[in-house]
């Protein structure tokens, strides 16, 4: 990814904390009084129609993604570091952020790519660098939260190694995102995040308060109780997704999505509740309609 010149950055930051400043401080759903009703938001992930946003020939781009959320109706985009430009400029941050407002559409949140349970000292500290990267990028965009990655327990290392130092670089990005007004959210996404005893033993280690989970409503694929584990996470959620299908032990099934919902709500999750789809039948197909269904389980 390209990198922002020192005289765009500086412009740039202070635009940015001006508006922080104007702006009422973010707050945890772990502070809300538990009286408070839940608000949900419906967004769409930029994942749901990854192949389109993958194919140069397709006419896609984030662009045109933000255009299809509001033909859809929906309310937020959330963005994703895989399909930005190799050459990310500070203009082209901007033109995004500016055509999502023209378009009614709000940025819910954004993705990327890291490993913090490498145990290679190299690649870890890369892959911090490349969150902080990722962190400008999406504040400047107005992100509220960015979808962060544990990894795997490399072999033969204890739990506690890997746990502990996965933990340290969660601490760190978040320290360095806070003031930037930007939430992390780590998402339970196979690895040492399996089982919500493995995500939730990293959240408990990570004090910052912009740091959370993001509840993937499909990713508990090795129990049999994936709703259970979910029901665990759920009060500790920054950020949300909704998968239309759910995997038992494995075996995939229809998700019964007013549970997932419900779920929510019942931990006191008010914030972005984003649809990514990953089935089989073409997702310019088959979104429109799941978009229909969902609608009225956020109202």
């Amino acid at each position: 990814m390209g990198t922002l010149s020192r005289r765009h950055w500086i412009a740039l930051s202070s635009a940015a904390s001006i508006g922080l400043a104007s702006r009422i401080a973010f707050s945890s759903p772990l502070s809300l009084d538990n009286k408070s009703k839940s608000m949900l938001r419906l967004s769409l992930a930029a994942y749901s129609v990854r192949d389109l946003l993958s194919d140069p020939k397709s006419g896609w781009d984030l662009f045109r993604f933000v255009d299809y959320c509001r033909e859809l109706g929906v309310a937020g985009a959330e963005l994703t570091s895989y399909y930005f430009p190799k050459e990310v400029t500070p203009e082209y941050l901007i033109d995004l952020k500016q055509h999502c407002h023209r378009q009614g559409v709000t940025i819910s949140g954004g993705a990327i790519r890291n490993d913090f349970c490498t145990a290679d000292p190299n690649r870890l500290r890369d892959d911090i660098a490349h969150a902080k990267k990722w962190i400008d990028y999406y504040a400047i965009l107005g992100a509220p939260a960015i979808r962060i990655f544990a990894g795997d327990q490399p072999k033969e290392e204890a739990w506690e190694a890997t746990i502990t130092r996965c933990a340290t670089a969660c601490e760190e990005v978040c320290r360095y995102a806070q003031p930037k007004g930007v939430f992390l959210a780590l998402e339970n996404h196979g690895g040492v995040t399996a089982r919500a005893t493995g995500l939730l033993d990293i959240v408990k280690r990570v004090p910052n308060k912009n740091f959370g989970v993001n509840f993937d409503s499909g990713n508990f694929r090795s129990t049999s109780d994936p709703y259970g584990e979910l029901k665990s996470i759920a009060p500790h959620a920054v950020n949300a997704q909704i998968k239309v299908s759910i995997a038992p032990s494995g075996k995939p099934e229809p998700t019964d999505l007013q549970k997932v919902v419900t779920i929510l709500r019942e931990a006191n999750y008010s914030g972005w509740v984003a649809l990514e789809y990953e089935e089989k039948e073409p997702p310019l197909e088959a979104i429109p309609g799941w978009i229909d269904k969902l609608k009225p389980l956020m109202s």
